[in-house]
């Protein structure tokens, strides 16, 4: 089964919060040749990720940090002014937008509406209702992991939104920009809450198979110590869900933020160990349209504005809360540049 078979039949089966569990295998497996037709406009398809070390509050609040790597989530400080790129996007009249179809709470597709739906997604209409005054102005392209910085650099898409972590490889290698960070994460393991013998990412994890995105700060953190773990890539994190229920794998290794929306669609698992790397996502653009970056970091600032009523927490509310509790906006940090 390839992996957009895999991800039709999640799209199908998959999205129902707490409806299915471990007993749907043999059902999926049937099911397998089974695939949706996407309405958004697919660059090859979709997944997530960022590092950002712990920050007393307004001590950083202005860190000259992006040739040390001190501090990778600063980024350009909040302005509304439009720019070249700004003025290419009001003049296109749509925000084209690298999203992800297939996490779970995020950016999925809705199999009622048909549409792509999520926290990211929120933010995605916040940022268009601000440069063209119409929330539904965007062209919604589905994404994979590895060809998240790819889409960017090539102009595919203005930005890409679907649960990217900012760190500094991707600043430096990658060549992109970053917005200041609007959520908190850290990657953890995912395991069937039945007969699994794995408990933390540590030494029980020696000889099993742990999948994860190829392209993912997941990846990088088991290939720098894996604890003996057979590593497993896929395009999508979503794969990684399908190949564990159908036994192919042992856990899953993904952002706590993406793995709580898998054990909301499947019950019979759950996360394990503690979060080991504390990671933060941002809105990756191309390192050209840095009036973009500042454009939509003042978007973050009044979306995190205004306490448990902001638009942030009401998104936050709607889609997270119930599977991540006790989570508030990052505190964001400008380079001062």
């Amino acid at each position: 089964m390839d992996g957009a078979d895999r991800r039709g039949w999640a799209r199908i089966h998959g999205w129902g919060r707490r409806r299915r569990g471990w007993g749907g295998v043999a059902a999926m497996a049937a099911a397998c040749a089974v695939a949706v037709a996407a309405t958004a406009a697919p660059l090859h398809d979709t997944a997530d990720d960022a590092v950002r070390q712990a920050q007393s509050t307004a001590s950083v609040q202005q860190a000259s940090a992006q040739n040390t790597c001190d501090h990778p989530e600063a980024s350009l400080p909040p302005s509304g002014a439009s720019g070249t790129a700004v003025q290419r996007i009001i003049r296109r009249g749509k925000l084209v937008v690298g999203v992800d179809q297939n996490s779970y709470l995020w950016g999925y597709r809705d199999p009622t509406s048909g549409n792509i739906v999520g926290f990211d997604i929120d933010l995605v209409k916040a940022i268009a209702q601000d440069i063209l005054g119409d929330a539904n102005a965007v062209t919604y392209k589905t994404v994979p992991t590895a060809k998240r910085f790819e889409a960017i650099r090539n102009g595919d898409v203005d930005m890409v939104v679907r649960t990217v972590t900012i760190n500094c490889q991707r600043l430096q290698q990658e060549k992109v920009l970053f917005s200041a960070a609007y959520f908190e994460a850290g990657q953890q393991l995912l395991v069937p809450k039945q007969g699994s013998p794995i408990t933390a990412f540590d030494g029980s994890l020696k000889g099993k198979k742990v999948c994860t995105a190829e392209g993912s700060t997941g990846q990088t953190k088991l290939e720098e110590d894996g604890h003996g773990a057979r590593v497993v890539l896929v395009p999508n994190q979503l794969d990684c869900l399908v190949r564990m229920q159908l036994g192919q794998v042992d856990a899953v290794f993904t952002d706590n933020a993406l793995a709580a929306g898998q054990a909301a669609q499947d019950p019979t698992t759950h996360l394990v160990g503690k979060r080991v790397t504390t990671e933060y996502y941002g809105v990756a653009m191309n390192k050209n349209d840095k009036d973009l970056v500042r454009r939509v970091n003042q978007v973050l600032q009044q979306y995190t504005a205004g306490g448990s009523s902001s638009p942030w927490m009401q998104a936050y509310r709607k889609w997270l809360q119930a599977d991540l509790p006790g989570q508030v906006p990052p505190q964001p940090l400008y380079s001062g540049n």
